[in-house]
């Protein structure tokens, strides 16, 4: 471990990392985190129709060198790999990989692969696969967090009210929320639940 309780795989990913940038014609694009908490993944995807398998994945992330080099392994484990078996990368194999996380980092792992199964999520939405019903708009939001409590806003209980109806999505927020913060929050849900051709309204 260096002085700053990084291993060197951790640097060499934070300074060297493994498919950066973004995939413009992506078929599924997924953004968790918040800026505002210090750490954002958002991840691209381009997936084969026939095979399932994820051709290519690309990643933007703000945030610190665990963040980085986190959504970094991720995306190397993900590659050429079917969702399915996509679906079964978990945070501790990204730990593991790394050589180990210090303790107050190894949520920037947790980040990482949830954003990788928010993306899958959506795909198998996009494509029929998955029903947009209320437990999948509850499991998008939980990428959007709460910065006061550093919660994602289920968790944080920030949410008052999710109603499904076919294509529309009705999202009440918390009434004790500031104005501000309601209109950051509303922008990272409508931003969660982007691409899948709904009807969303964050009140």
């Amino acid at each position: 471990m260096t002085n700053l309780g990084y291993t060197e795989k951790v640097l060499d990913h934070f300074k060297n990392p493994r498919n950066p940038g973004r995939i413009e014609d992506a078929d599924v694009t997924a953004k968790v985190g918040s800026a505002a908490c210090g750490d954002m993944v958002q991840l691209y995807l381009k997936v084969n129709p026939e095979t399932e398998v994820i051709d290519d994945i690309k990643f933007e992330s703000f945030g610190c060198a665990a963040n980085i080099a986190s959504t970094s392994v991720t995306t190397e484990l993900a590659k050429g790999k079917t969702l399915e078996e996509a679906k079964n990368v978990h945070f501790k194999n990204v730990v593991e990989e790394l050589g180990g996380l210090p303790k107050h980092k190894v949520h920037c792992a947790q980040l990482a692969t949830s954003g990788l199964k928010a993306a899958i999520m959506k795909y198998e939405a996009k494509v029929g696969k998955r029903t947009v019903d209320e437990d999948f708009v509850k499991r998008m939001m939980t990428g959007v967090l709460d910065p006061a409590k550093g919660l994602n806003i289920v968790a944080a209980k920030r949410v008052d009210l999710i109603e499904v109806d076919g294509k529309r999505v009705r999202v009440i927020l918390s009434k004790e929320l500031d104005p501000e913060t309601r209109a950051t929050m509303a922008e990272d849900v409508a931003g969660a639940l982007s691409g899948l051709d709904l009807e969303v309204s964050v009140e």
